[in-house]
């Protein structure tokens, strides 16, 4: 098996911290270090430090050992920080484990087949879960299974191009570039239980947190989502996740929120036990080039213009405004 070797070294970082002042802090963070930053959401990104570990004299892994002191030191956030050759791996590194800090893959063939071989299919970027679930029909359940499959053959099952594609990824192939100076093309959220939580209503207004954060961020960019995942994390370490198309371009909480719900209760997980919820709005775009359908319902148009003021208020004054259901008692 081969794998291509880059001239850069990239980062990706995830940064955890309060809902709202994540983004801008880590990105001046990233930026002290290198302007060749690619915004991936808003609070992860990628970021080339090939010129970087010139100037300041020492190696990728030492940089990423640096921002995340730097991050700590100077705004109290702390950073996942995935160090490798390539976006692919990167972004795979800094995603898979544990939060906190600096996880390395060595650009040598050995490491990089050690670190993609024993992961499931699902866990490789780029593989959505109809596209992992069609090659675990085939028993391609892990990344070292399908790169040890032949191209042709990966053709045949996923379609010429998605099967070149995965040939490559489960090869550590990567060929793209940290592109910077790009909007955010995601936002996520998580929310972690402190146990393993069974009841669903407590689920759902984890969930409506969630879409509420997610909702004042994308207004906050002047940003709207074109589809939503829901990911879910068991007790055994297993994970679903499942994604649904919205009506149409939006970042109206109640919309937000109706579709997560709605994700969550097709799964049916009246007795799984869940350690984590995260939601990601996809496929982002400007606002003021989205279309959007005329409505005579004056109670939802009412909303969605008082939604402005009210992230206003709660970004000066937080906590005091959200939906009455997540009021504490």
């Amino acid at each position: 098996m081969t794998t291509a070797t880059a001239t850069t070294t990239v980062l990706h970082v995830q940064a955890a911290g309060p809902p709202g002042e994540t983004g801008e802090a880590f990105l001046r963070v990233l930026e002290d270090i290198t302007p060749v930053v690619e915004v991936l959401s808003f609070d992860a990104a990628l970021a080339d430090v090939g010129g970087s570990v010139r100037y300041f004299g020492c190696d990728a892994v030492e940089l990423a050992r640096m921002l995340r002191v730097r991050a700590l030191a100077l705004y109290d956030l702390d950073c996942t920080v995935g160090v490798a050759s390539n976006p692919l791996l990167a972004r795979m590194a800094g995603r898979h484990g544990p939060p906190g800090g600096v996880r390395h893959v060595p650009d040598t063939p050995g490491a990089v087949t050690g670190f993609l071989n024993p992961k499931p299919v699902a866990d490789l970027h780029g593989v959505g879960p109809r596209t992992a679930h069609t090659l675990c029909e085939y028993g391609l359940d892990r990344i070292g299974k399908v790169a040890e499959t032949s191209e042709a053959t990966l053709r045949r099952i996923l379609g010429a191009r998605t099967g070149r594609l995965v040939h490559e990824r489960a090869r550590g192939i990567d060929p793209t570039r940290v592109a910077p100076h790009t909007p955010p093309r995601a936002a996520s959220a998580e929310r972690r239980f402190d146990r393993h939580e069974l009841d669903g209503s407590a689920r759902r207004r984890a969930l409506l947190e969630l879409a509420v954060d997610i909702g004042r961020r994308l207004r906050t960019e002047a940003q709207v989502a074109r589809a939503l995942t829901l990911t879910v994390r068991y007790a055994d370490r297993s994970t679903t996740t499942r994604t649904r198309t919205l009506p149409e371009p939006t970042a109206h909480t109640p919309v937000l929120a109706g579709t997560a719900h709605a994700l969550h209760d097709a799964l049916g997980l009246q007795r799984a036990r869940v350690t984590a919820l995260s939601l990601r709005a996809e496929d982002l775009r400007t606002a003021r080039l989205s279309s959007q359908q005329l409505t005579f319902d004056r109670r939802t148009e009412s909303a969605r213009r008082l939604e402005p003021v009210l992230d206003r208020i709660a970004a000066r004054w937080p906590g005091t405004v959200g939906p009455a259901t997540l009021a504490r008692s």
